[in-house]
């Protein structure tokens, strides 16, 4: 494609990216749906530039504002990947020289906010949090994530699956703390890859694995995934249960526990129920009251823990969107735990970095709910041999898991356990 229509054609998806009405990957998932004369090369320069816009906002509409013409125009040119002769084929002598202006300006010519890039109440939130790592957290936040696998207990073990991977020509090492965790360099494309094929991997970031690790379900047992989704989590637990019992993935989302089915397919598992339900009080839930072994409620939440893969979050989640999750999120935590008989183990999760959605969910069910006592995380990290434990865990004697992209390497996660007392 000639630089001046791949140009156009950035601007006009920033542009639709930009009214925050749905998700940034639907929204460019759609648009190379309807433009499938875009090739590889065309479609990795929008994402690029997309993702480089969500994440450099507020910086790039500051240097947008010297230039000229149309707002989304200022914005592609400024994010354009690679190499800048290209691009510049495509510009008047005027934009030129502007864009060698915007990019002569360094981190100390900016305002806070332009090296943030963070709406102010989240940054106000953060710096509260993490203090003098602030910058730290905001600079990994802007790097695009790694590519985590899990390797599938039922069909291969990790230093076989490393092997073959290596021999295959991939960068691939053991992730630091997830036993079952393999880290990727790059982006390479797994839907030819043997491994990935035959079910030995899935995609899952290493926080995400030891979330599902925490509920430590066991052969036989009856277990629920109260917010399974495309059941990332769902399919960890079925293979730690051996492919036995019985495991309920639970969702609102028909659309999405549909993603689970091929996921499924592979893995080798027959052990997994999906349910849709209608929502937190559903009858299909009541049914099972007391009479469930472990349930993990992965609550949906802002999901800013996810910056990384998704930027477009920060700018669609406000205060009072993450008030109204943390009403439902405790309304869904108490629902689930009816669910569970004497004995059995509650994990409460999400992937936000707000102790709103966090730390304070987890004292009000603690406070309302006497008949269950907490379970400090880093005594059953230490228990499922995950290494240096101590150091992914906060609160008093390491009650939760706070997992933050600066310090780990993975998402941002947070996980709280509970005993429901016999």
């Amino acid at each position: 494609m000639h630089p001046k229509a791949l140009l156009d054609e950035t601007a006009s998806l920033i542009e639709q990216v930009f009214k925050f009405e749905h998700p940034a990957d639907a929204v460019v998932a759609r648009h190379f749906r309807e433009n499938r004369s875009l090739g590889p090369r065309e479609r990795a320069t929008l994402s690029d530039a997309v993702y480089a816009t969500l994440r450099e906002r507020l910086k790039l509409e500051w240097l947008a504002r010297s230039g000229s013409g149309s707002k989304w125009r200022r914005l592609a040119i400024l994010a354009f990947p690679g190499d800048r002769d290209f691009i510049k084929s495509a510009l008047t002598e005027q934009e030129k020289s502007w864009l060698d202006h915007c990019d002569a300006v360094t981190d100390h010519d900016l305002m806070a906010p332009h090296r943030h890039n963070l709406p102010e109440w989240l940054a106000v939130s953060l710096k509260e949090q993490l203090g003098d790592e602030f910058d730290a957290l905001v600079s990994s936040l802007n790097q695009p994530a790694p590519l985590d696998l899990r390797v599938n207990v039922l069909k291969a073990k990790r230093e076989a699956v490393l092997l073959e991977l290596q021999k295959a020509g991939l960068t691939a090492s053991a992730t630091p703390h997830s036993p079952l965790g393999i880290r990727l360099q790059g982006k390479p494309s797994l839907a030819k890859l043997p491994a990935f094929v035959q079910g030995e991997v899935e995609v899952q970031d290493e926080g995400s694995q030891l979330l599902a690790m925490l509920l430590d379900a066991k052969r036989g047992e009856m277990v629920v995934d109260f917010c399974a989704g495309a059941g990332g989590k769902t399919l960890a637990i079925g293979a730690a249960m051996r492919n036995s019992g019985r495991l309920y993935a639970f969702d609102t989302s028909g659309h999405r526990l549909d993603a689970l089915k091929p996921r499924l397919a592979r893995s080798g598992l027959s052990n997994v129920h999906p349910v849709a339900i209608a929502h937190e009080r559903d009858d299909r839930i009541k049914r099972l009251a007391g009479k469930v072994d472990r349930v993990l409620v992965d609550a949906p939440c802002s999901g800013l823990g996810t910056l990384r893969r998704s930027p477009d979050l920060k700018w669609r989640q406000t205060p009072a969107t993450v008030a109204a999750q943390a009403e439902l999120q405790q309304a869904i935590l108490r629902s689930a735990s009816r669910l569970l008989k004497p004995g059995g183990r509650l994990v409460y999760a999400t992937c936000s970095l707000l102790p709103q959605e966090n730390e304070a969910v987890s004292v009000a069910f603690q406070a309302a709910h006497p008949d269950f006592e907490a379970v400090p995380v880093a005594v059953l990290l230490d228990g499922l041999h995950v290494e240096a434990a101590s150091r992914l865990t906060s609160g008093d004697q390491g009650q939760w898991l706070r997992l933050w992209p600066h310090r780990h390497a993975t998402d941002g996660f947070f996980a709280a356990v509970w005993r429901k007392r016999p």
